[in-house]
């Protein structure tokens, strides 16, 4: 029973510090601000902030979501990142009782930081996805689902069937579909998940973003929604459960 709560437990609060470092990391890197240098800071007043001002989620709920010297409001992706991440690990801590989980927690965590840089910034940079993909072959090396046979193969689909579709769009239409950055995201999700699950993250990617403008459009916003949607980010939310549904599904 204790070990049945142990991976959710430190998976959840590990999430929720790591998700600290990803909202820093998500505002900053756009900004060429430096992440790991020096104390961290207020966004607004740069103003030092010490262990009380840190404790994920905890802290900024006491301050009321303001800066307690300047009475600045703090960004709100820091608890949302925060809060996603905790429930990242906790879910994964949840799915498989095992070292398991931190690999697919880590998975969690590294889509959880692409997602939002392309959400906030249309961005999806090389050195996460390369972080991604490398993250991926380790854990097929080591032997966790599925066999890296697979992944490898995943890691081929995954790139070339975007840049085919995307290079297809191109040539019709005259114009960019895809995002550079989103061919190499499917490859390196199919590095973690396999050749077969990609038919099913594509899928569940294109349905969410073909709700989300159905959903805009009812409620009279469509006109507004920028000509680009994130499609990276998409297929980051739906390659998570798609790595949950896999714990359970055997070829």
């Amino acid at each position: 029973m204790a070990e049945l709560w142990f991976w959710p437990l430190a998976l959840g609060i590990f999430g929720a510090v790591i998700g600290s470092f990803i909202a820093t990391l998500v505002i900053r890197w756009p900004q060429d601000r430096s992440v790991m240098a020096g104390r961290s800071r207020c966004d607004r007043c740069d103003g030092a902030l010490g262990p009380r001002d840190l404790i994920p989620l905890v802290s900024a709920a006491l301050a009321r979501g303001k800066c307690r010297r300047c009475a600045a409001a703090i960004d709100p992706l820091h608890w949302q990142i925060e809060l996603i991440a905790l429930a990242i690990g906790a879910i994964a801590g949840l799915a498989v009782s095992s070292p398991i989980a931190v690999a697919g927690a880590v998975f969690g965590w590294l889509l959880l930081t692409l997602a939002a840089l392309d959400i906030t910034e249309f961005w999806l940079p090389d050195r996460l996805t390369i972080t991604l993909a490398l993250a991926g072959l380790a854990t097929g090396l080591l032997g966790i689902d599925p066999p890296l046979i697979d992944r490898l193969i995943g890691g081929a689909a995954g790139f070339g069937s975007l840049w085919l579709i995307g290079a297809a769009y191109k040539r019709l239409r005259g114009r960019e579909g895809l995002g550079g950055g989103d061919p190499k995201l499917l490859g390196a999700i199919g590095l973690w998940l396999g050749w077969q699950m990609l038919p099913a993250v594509l899928l569940l990617a294109s349905m969410t973003g073909l709700a989300i403008a159905l959903t805009a459009r009812l409620i009279g916003q469509g006109g507004k929604l920028d000509d680009r949607m994130p499609f990276g980010a998409l297929l980051a939310i739906a390659a998570y459960p798609a790595w949950l549904f896999l714990l359970g599904y055997r070829p």
